[in-house]
Order: structure tokens, then sequence, then C-alpha cells
């Protein structure tokens, strides 16, 4: 992270830029804090390209045609680096927010750029770069000036459009504009750090205020319209019509990512026709010669950007171009649909074996649940990309496909983007596909029906107590069986096979509105260190483990620490996502799962104390 250009302020992971820090996102640093810059004063030509044709067709879906290709944040390739080096001015740019700072001896607080505080910079500990409030003498006026810490003021305003600001602390202190211009202090009154004891008084006029006056029905009262700021592109919009609402530097709701994940899968026959397009748009499509080819393959071996191009001759390179440019492989790049094609790959009679990101290998079923799986695929290598569309504050964006019901996206450029930050994971995973008579013979069950009654009745309130159609939305009573089995299953392989939870996550297949119904879930590690590259998954994934750690599962899934209380919930009374499932049986972490721990009921799976009629593995556990 770099400030000006030119002052290192700390180092975040790559991934993290997706995920928790990126564009418009505060990043709380010990002694400073800084948001995200967009992508356009990003170092473009530093950010290495990442190809995904079908990630990519995705994202122009959302974005616009004008997205030219998906780039990894920029990072230094060595940890050893010259701090006085160009290499070590490479990362994110980013700013100092709020611009409020408070001197943590006399209390001051005043804008950084009011010449009150000065920067100290440290190029060889970067993260202890802060601001210093020069010749303080204390809040009881010190005859020796000594130079005090000033940390970030820790309140901030945020609002559902995307916007975020200062905190108006003139016109909270004043109740509203004034023509005092008086200095501000920031002090604390009783032994405790609630609200009701910080306090914020004007030197010149003596007027104080309670932060506690800044949240609730009192904040409505107390806090000037939204400005429409956008502090990550320097501009405000003309117009916002949405309430501004105080919030914590640091707190979670203050910025959430939207993003699309893809699998690359393979899309044609073979492997040379799979390489034209997956390196179509980057490398091959404006090449006009053999002689031109020549080039552009050593330069994608060297940095191995296209892995398996080394195995291909140019002459028959150059022969797939042109075929790929006749039109035999024209309209794959444009397949926005993400689970469809990997379903389709998934469950082919004969998935493919041996290529560079996806290499498969089917085995038996577990011979105990035999007649609810019809496939088990063990999945040796593969690969999940990850773009950042935008993000949103205040509220997280909303499961549904329609734009008009969510949050404000924010965007992460000034204009619209002709790139999004991206990253790739190289993992393995298990998949398993389900008996569809068997399924649709369990959604027959009365038993079911009532759990889908119950669960489509808090799935309705939930989106009413939003604002929000309670018609859309609902993913079916098939997806939240599946899900809930891919949640014990993830718990259960995390402390088989060893690995961080974190890094295990989903993705569950149980869309029925096609030809081919879909019920399978793929469960994979997908982390970007050496998580998932071991081989430990994939071993629990042969039919004598996997039908003893589905056993284990289902077995302490029946009863749970929390019950009755647990397996008694009903989702339709207080207007939640979940029934029979809570952090003691069911929930994982939110890296893992794709629907943030919605729509879960254990007793779709096994007899709970208050249901037992409606579980689908009743007979394979003998009950």
């Amino acid at each position: 992270m770099i400030i000006n250009n030119k002052t290192p302020v700390g180092e975040v992971r790559p991934s993290q830029l997706l995920w928790t820090y990126g564009p418009g996102a505060l990043i709380d640093l010990p002694s400073l804090s800084v948001v995200t810059l967009g992508i356009d004063r990003w170092e473009k030509d530093r950010c290495q390209p990442i190809q995904e044709a079908r990630l990519l067709a995705a994202v122009r879906k959302v974005l616009g045609a004008q997205v030219e290709n998906l780039r990894m944040p920029p990072f230094q390739k060595s940890e050893m680096v010259d701090v006085f080096s160009a290499e070590a001015n490479i990362g994110v740019p980013v700013l100092p927010f709020p611009r409020w700072m408070r001197c943590v001896k006399c209390g001051l607080l005043s804008p950084f750029d009011h010449e009150l505080f000065s920067i100290k910079a440290d190029p060889y500990r970067p993260e202890r770069t802060c601001f210093l409030h020069k010749g303080c003498t204390g809040s009881k006026g010190d005859q020796k000036a000594r130079d005090a810490d000033a940390v970030p003021a820790r309140f901030l305003l945020a609002c559902r459009n995307g916007h975020l600001d200062d905190f108006p602390w003139h016109y909270f202190v004043h109740g509203g504009n004034s023509s005092c211009s008086g200095g501000l202090r920031f002090y604390e009154s009783g032994a405790s750090l609630q609200t009701e004891n910080l306090w914020v008084k004007c030197d010149t006029c003596s007027t104080s205020r309670s932060l506690a006056q800044a949240f609730g029905k009192a904040g409505k009262e107390n806090l000037p319209a939204c400005r429409g700021r956008h502090p990550h592109l320097g501009h405000f919009d003309s117009k916002c019509d949405e309430e501004p609402r105080a919030v914590l530097l640091g707190a979670t709701n203050s910025w959430f990512p939207i993003t699309l994940s893809a699998l690359a899968i393979p899309q044609v026959n073979d492997a040379l026709s799979q390489l034209m397009v997956d390196g179509w748009e980057s490398s091959f499509e404006d090449l006009e010669s053999e002689a031109e080819l020549v080039g552009v393959v050593k330069a994608l071996k060297k940095n191995g950007t296209l892995p398996g191009i080394e195995k291909h001759p140019v002459n028959k390179i150059w022969a797939a171009i042109e075929s790929h440019r006749a039109g035999d492989g024209l309209g794959i790049a444009d397949e926005a649909n993400i689970k469809g094609p990997e379903w389709d790959a998934l469950t082919q009679p004969n998935p493919p074996a041996d290529y560079p990101h996806f290499m498969s290998k089917k085995v038996d079923t577990p011979v105990a649940f035999a007649g609810q799986m019809s496939r088990v695929l063990l999945l040796e290598r593969l690969r999940e990309v990850n773009a950042l569309l935008g993000f949103t504050r205040v509220e997280a964006p909303e499961e549904t496909g329609d734009p008009n019901e969510r949050p404000k996206m924010a965007s992460l450029s000034s204009s619209r983007p002709d790139w999004v930050p991206a990253n790739q994971v190289h993992g393995e995973g298990i998949f398993i596909q389900f008996d569809e008579q068997a399924l649709v013979a369990w959604e027959a069950l009365p038993a079911v029906n009532q759990v889908d009654q119950m669960l489509r009745g808090g799935h309705r309130g939930w989106r009413v107590a939003r604002h929000l159609d309670p018609d859309e939305g609902y993913p079916g009573i098939r997806y939240a069986m599946l899900h809930t089995l891919s949640h014990l299953l993830i718990r259960e392989l995390a402390l088989e096979c060893g690995y961080n939870a974190a890094s295990i996550r989903e993705r569950i297949y149980a869309d029925t509105s096609g030809d081919s119904p879909q019920a399978g879930i793929l469960i994979y590690t997908a982390a970007a260190d050496s998580d998932g590259t071991l081989g430990g998954l994939v071993d629990l994934g042969k039919p004598e483990n996997l039908g003893r750690l589905l056993e284990q599962a289902l077995n302490r899934s029946k009863i749970c620490s929390s019950d009755p209380l647990c397996s008694e919930h009903d989702p339709h009374k207080d207007r939640s996502l979940h029934a029979a499932s809570c952090h003691a049986c069911s929930l994982v972490a939110e890296t893992s799962c794709e629907r943030g721990n919605r729509y879960l009921d254990r007793s779709l799976l096994v007899p709970t104390l208050e249901r037992v009629n409606g579980a689908f593995f009743k007979g394979a556990l003998g009950g």
C-alpha cells in the first residue's frame, strides 16, 4: 500500500484486495487508517492478466462490454526488497481516511491537511507510519511541549448507496450549521468506552455533545444529509436521497464485496482447442501470421500464463488459431451462465481427466449411500478464478439476480472500468451427484413440504423487512438440503484432513429450472497458499473414506449441543433464513459458504428432536 506514490504504509495479501480491502474499503492499520483508491489509479501494467473466458463473459454482462480482461492486483515478487528501490513502491495506492485525526494526549480533533498534524514515515517498518501532533502541550497546557501521536477519529458516515464520508464533527457538536469555527476536543467521561461516555467539545463556545446522540433515532435528527462522497474516487455524486448512518472505523458493514467466481473447466473436446478458448482475446486474436506466433508462444512459455501451450508445436497452434477464427470455437466465450457448464462437465459420462486446470477421476459411491448418490468424482486438480465487480455499504448485497433490489453497487473506478481485479487459486475437490429419482420422491413427502413452507415463510418475512420482493430469490427445498449436507461435510473434512476449515469451500448445484435438473455438491480447497495442493482432500473422497465421513457427519448432526432450541427453531416466526442449524452443528466460516450461512436445516438430512419424517438419509442410517 502506497501513499502519494512514495510512502509505503503496510502490506496486505493480494487476495485480501478482493475480499476485505478492495477499492473503497478502509484498512485500519496500527497507527493509521487508509482507503484503497479506485482501480483507475492503480498501475495497470503491473497487474498481470488472468485467462478465464467464461468469467470474463459474466463480468461483461454486469459491467459492460468495455471490460477487456481480468487482472491480478500488483504485488512484490520478493520479500527481500531494497526500501529505496523502485520495486519497493509496487503496490496499490491509498489515501489517509478519515481526514479527521485525534491527538491521544490533548484530544485535539482536526483534519490532517489543516497542518496541525504531520506524517512521520518509516521506510524500514512501513506499518509504523503515523501522524504526529507537533508541540502538543497536553490537555492541561504543560510547560514543555512534546510531540504526541495522532490517531484516526473512529467515527464515519455511510449510506446504502455506497457513499462514505468524514463524521460531521462541527455540525454535530453545534446542532447544525454554525458560524463558530472553534477548535474541537475529544474526551472520555467514564470508565468504559461506551458511546455515552465519549464527548466532543468546542473550545470557543464550550458546546459539547455525547457520541451516543449520533446513533439510532437521535442520529437521524443530529446528522446532516448524505453528501454523496466516494473517497476512493475523489468525487461527490450530485444527489443522494439515502439516509446516512454513523459507523465505526473497522466495522464490518462499511464494505461488502460483490464478486463472481468460476471454475476453470474444459469447454471443448481437445486440449489445444481449449487453449485457444483460454488465451484467444489476450494472446491469439490479433495475430496475422505464423511468424508473429513464434514470439507469442515463446513469451507464454516463459511467463507461464497459459499452461500446456509448451506441449504443442507452432504449426499446430497456428492451425488451431485459423480453425477457431473460422468459427469452430466462436460463442464459447459468450457463455455467461456460470454453474451450468460446470455441471455439464462434472456429469458427462467421461469427464475430462487430464487438462492443465482440470484433472478428475471417477470412483465408486459408498455402499451405504448407493440409494441416494449416483456419482462421486475426485477432482485431483482444479482452478477457481474470482473477480471483484463492486461493493456495497451498510447492507450486504442480496442473493438475487435483480440489481434493482440490491443496495446500490458502488463502482471501482471513476469511469466504466476496462478491467477488474481478480485472483486465481488452485486446489482439489470432491464432487457428489445425487440420484434424481430419490430426490423427487423425497421432495414429495408431506414432512418435507412442511419444512419447505416454513423456510419459505422465513424467506418472505426476511425480504419484506428489507423492502424486497418476497416472491423472489428463494432457492428451494432441494438447495436447503444439499447446502446443509455440504456444511456438515466441510466440518467433518476439516477435522479429518487437517486443512484449515476456512480454506475449504462449496459450490451447490440445485437448479431445477432446465431440462436437466441439477442435484450435486462440490467441496474443494481454494486457498492462495499451499492449502489444497497436498492431496489430502481427494484421498478422503474414496468410497471407504467418504462413506465413513458421511456417517460420522450425519450421526453427529442428530443431536446438537444447543438442542432442543436449535431443532425447534422456526424461521417463519423470527423472519430468519435457517431452521434447525446453529454454530454448534452446521454453520461454517463465511469464506466457505456461498450463501452466508442461510437456507440450512439438518432435519432435512437426519431425524431431529422436533422433526423425524423429512430426513433424506433416514434409510441409509438405519432409522
